[in-house]
């Protein structure tokens, strides 16, 4: 398997796409994004499956459901980092 160069990874891409500490939200918006989660579903199913790979013990169907997961935490990480710059006060000045 080919390893990609870091700016090529996904992670590096959305970063650059997300711009996570720029303040460009609205304060709704920012907020709203704060708001979203995996649902109990997702989030026991995540946990079966990281288990499950710490033991050694995925499928590749698994490996790639698992992959799916980190990618879709990575994404909302990135909006949340964002969401939380844009509704941080600024310091007043004085």
């Amino acid at each position: 398997m080919t390893t990609l160069p870091p700016r090529t990874r996904e992670s590096a891409i959305l970063t650059r796409a997300i711009k996570p500490r720029s303040k460009t939200l609205t304060s709704p918006a920012a907020k709203a994004l704060l708001q979203v989660q995996l649902d109990e579903y997702d989030r026991a199913r995540l946990h079966e499956l990281a288990r499950k790979n710490q033991a050694g013990k995925l499928s590749d169907e698994e490996e790639q459901e698992l992959q799916s997961y980190l990618n879709i935490g990575m994404l909302l990480d990135l909006l949340q980092a964002k969401a939380r710059a844009s509704i941080k006060k600024k310091p007043s000045s004085r």
